[in-house]
């Protein structure tokens, strides 16, 4: 065998393996969205005011706004994306148009699956269980998750997103508490499987939420060490949707609150379902 041949015997044997997880993670992600769609109520609840009398009163305002009475409180929604995600930092923040689809049934999880085209194209998943990204459809750039940060930094995304894209998560129930924060603000406690997380949450005079913080489990520092910091962003363009009006523009990014506030997710929706 000559050199050249043995190269290129090289190449495709690592051009199959990568060929080999690219398949492994599509079932992978595939398996996870079906086990979360499954957790869809199949005949749910019709909300009712009364189920929220007892919660703080801007708690009360925020359900009452964002959910219609008789509205069938399904809880895992499926949502398609557009928008921009920041390949960036705050000074050079290289945004990039993204295609994305979402499943999210907190608090058991969610698979987020993006596309970002370009001469270099980025596509991959986050879930709570692993978060997977390649170039050109194949060669990896990231591959974590499996441990207890991971699964803390992503607790508190799908928490925070179940405030603004499936409330009915969050009504009054045992492993969820609400307390009040000021006139126009209220605080999400949410405990699962070992894991809690607080999201504050701020409305308007009806109810609207305005934006949503939390100190979030993450690495997102110079450091690379996972540390609590502020993330948080705004919502706006509401729109009803099987009941609930809920955001379709969302901007969130770390350092929320402060001087360094970075948001590199600018999300327009295309679709939201309650399949």
């Amino acid at each position: 065998m000559t050199y050249l041949h043995f190269a290129l015997a090289v190449l495709a044997i690592a051009l199959l393996a990568l060929i080999a997880l690219r398949v492994r993670d599509t079932f992978a992600d595939r398996a996870e969205w079906r086990r979360l769609a499954a957790l869809q109520p199949t005949n749910p609840a019709q909300y009712d005011p009364a189920m929220v009398v007892e919660l703080p009163e801007p708690a009360q305002r925020f359900f009452n706004f964002a959910i219609k009475p008789g509205t069938a409180l399904f809880t895992v929604a499926e949502i398609d994306m557009g928008g921009e995600f920041s390949l960036g930092s705050r000074a050079k923040p290289n945004y990039r148009p993204m295609d994305a689809r979402q499943i999210l049934a907190a608090p058991h999880g969610f698979v987020w699956m993006l596309r970002i085209p370009g001469a270099v194209s980025l596509s991959g998943s986050d879930t709570g269980k692993w978060t997977h990204f390649r170039i050109f459809g194949l060669i990896p750039v990231a591959r974590m998750g499996g441990d207890v940060n991971h699964a803390r930094a992503a607790f508190g995304r799908y928490v925070a997103e179940a405030l603004f894209w499936t409330p009915a998560a969050l009504l009054p129930a045992p492993a969820i508490a609400w307390e009040v924060l000021g006139p126009d603000a209220a605080r999400v406690t949410v405990t699962h499987n070992g894991l809690t997380q607080s999201v504050d949450v701020s409305v308007n005079k009806e109810g609207r939420p305005v934006e949503v913080r939390f100190q979030r489990w993450t690495n997102a520092n110079p450091e690379r060490s996972y540390r609590l910091q502020p993330f948080g962003g705004y919502l706006s363009d509401f729109r009803e949707v099987q009941g609930f009006r809920l955001p379709f523009c969302v901007e969130a990014g770390n350092l929320f609150g402060t001087d360094a506030y970075f948001p590199f997710f600018k999300a327009r929706l295309g679709a939201l379902r309650f399949p």
